[in-house]
């Protein structure tokens, strides 16, 4: 039986051709009954331009298809037409509700091309200022995903919290969003002298925002009904669609890179990785709300031990001059000069690093050919690998779960098409 699809942008699209692309799903008694339904495309103001090809029986979900593409902007190209500190503004636009996670992958492959190391006290920074990120990218999930579900009082609450994190990056980066604050071999510049006491501030009032949030869902009963037992992957099959991430550690399978490969001085801190063990939507709920206390931990040591001393390395070559001394030096304003036309040249070689995103491992493979452009740009986003298992978390599931399922999984569609 042949369905329409959306004839104005979509072929015709048969329920078998849909079945082959995606496997057989439920046992089908009559599927000359079944209804093949095009959800979305939605609008860029949930979590991202996304369609979903839908085979209903009834009300069940026999098999789901992700149509994704609508965002391709071409960033991995594009970098490789720019120097290596110019084509870093484009890491912000993938994970756009966490850029500084972005930000330091990208930054991190360079240095290691380039064998340099951040000084002690940038390192300390970006731990603080990727925490910070990671608790705002929580903060737009649980709002985001409470509002899915008809919870609108969380929306407000999160969205508030969030407003002063944005302030403090606004206040170290001169952006809220689009930061750009890493730089290969440190930093844009030292955090000002308000940076700590704001963050101090941030940490004294935000867990009874977190004990609000809490009393509002943890016991719900609507929440309950409408997350437990929704949309459950187990661990096994989880590692073998490659999740990374809170869900990853919804289905009981402990693996954070911050504890396993630690980058950044991670090392150096002491915090429990959240895991759950039911592998459902609430789960994955109970993983992130965990996570939001753990960043609290790691930026309360990251503060209390903040070395002092210089955020750059010393390498003229790889960081611009401070300012006050282009007045005086022309060697610094020559420097300044061929870094900004002309950039860096990183050896030929290969890297490949991982930090730990709020969505999971957000990787970087990058190529230099001794030229000041990278030759490879390739990405590995945790949303692009998190969307495949829909169709897994969606069999057997009603139609009306599947708004909670896309939010437990926390994507975002700017890293997933890129």
């Amino acid at each position: 039986m042949t369905i329409g699809a959306g004839e104005d942008t979509f072929k015709e699209l048969t329920v078998e051709e849909l079945r082959a692309k995606v496997g057989t799903g439920m046992p089908i008694d009559d599927p000359e009954e079944h209804m093949l339904l095009s959800m979305g495309p939605q609008h860029p103001s949930t979590h991202g331009v996304l369609r979903l090809l839908v085979e209903l029986d009834g009300e069940n979900i026999v098999n789901l298809a992700p149509d994704i593409g609508f965002l391709h902007t071409g960033v991995e190209k594009n970098m490789e037409s720019k120097t290596y500190t110019k084509a870093l503004v484009m890491t912000d636009r993938l994970d756009y509700l966490s850029p500084m996670s972005n930000n330091l992958a990208y930054i991190l492959a360079v240095e290691k091309l380039l064998g340099v190391e951040a000084t002690p006290r940038a390192q300390a920074i970006r731990v603080i200022l990727c925490e910070l990120a990671r608790i705002s990218s929580h903060l737009v999930w649980l709002a985001t995903h409470a509002l899915d579900l008809a919870a609108m009082s969380v929306f407000l609450y999160c969205f508030r919290e969030r407003e002063y994190i944005l302030d403090i990056f606004e206040m170290v980066a001169g952006q809220r969003m689009m930061v750009s604050y890493f730089r290969p071999g440190g930093l844009w510049r030292d955090v000002p002298e308000e940076f700590e006491p704001a963050v101090r501030q941030f940490l004294d009032f935000f867990p009874s925002r977190i004990a609000d949030y809490e009393a509002l869902l943890k016991d719900n009963p609507i929440w309950l009904e409408r997350t437990k037992g929704i949309g459950v992957i187990s661990g096994e099959d989880a590692v073998a669609w490659g999740l990374t991430g809170p869900s990853l550690r919804g289905s009981g399978v402990d693996w954070d890179y911050r504890k396993v490969m630690p980058y950044s001085g991670y090392e150096q801190y002491e915090f429990d990785v959240p895991v759950e063990t039911d592998g459902d939507v609430y789960a994955r709920y109970r993983c992130r709300m965990r996570e939001m206390w753990e960043s609290l931990r790691i930026i309360r040591q990251a503060l209390d031990k903040l070395p002092q001393g210089p955020v750059n390395i010393s390498d003229r070559k790889i960081v611009p001059p401070p300012r006050s001394e282009l007045g005086h030096s022309m060697e610094a304003v020559i420097h300044h000069f061929k870094l900004w036309t002309e950039g860096f040249s990183a050896p030929e070689g290969f890297v490949y690093q991982s930090v730990e995103s709020p969505r999971g491992e957000f990787s970087v493979y990058l190529r230099g050919d001794g030229s000041p452009r990278p030759a490879r740009v390739h990405f590995r986003t945790p949303s692009y690998v998190n969307l495949a298992s829909l169709p897994l978390l969606s069999k057997g599931a009603f139609i009306a779960d599947v708004v909670a399922i896309i939010g437990s999984i926390d994507i975002v569609l700017g890293e997933i098409d890129r």
